[in-house]
C-alpha cells in the first residue's frame, strides 16, 4: 500500500516514511507508527505520522516487511 489513505494507517503498523529533510533525495526511514498527524481521510503525498522514535514524516509504503535498505 502507498500510505495515502488514513484508514490504512494505525498505531503499531510498520511503515516506510520520508522525512522532510529527505524529500529531495527520497531516502526512506522505517519504523512503527505511534501517532497519526494528518486529520484528512486522504492526502496525495502520504499521511503524516510520528514514529515511536519521535521522527515525523509522510508514509510512502505500509508493506515493508524485509524491505529495509
Amino acid at each position: 500500500m502507498d500510505g495515502q489513505y488514513r484508514k490504512d494507517i494505525y498505531p503499531g503498523l510498520e511503515v516506510a516514511i520520508i522525512l522532510k529533510k529527505d524529500q529531495r533525495n527520497g531516502k526512506k526511514t522505517y519504523g512503527i507508527v505511534k501517532d497519526i498527524l494528518t486529520s484528512a481521510a486522504f492526502h496525495s503525498r502520504g499521511i503524516k505520522v510520528r514514529l515511536e522514535d519521535g521522527q515525523i514524516g509522510r508514509v510512502v509504503a505500509t508493506d515493508v516487511v524485509g524491505e529495509e535498505d
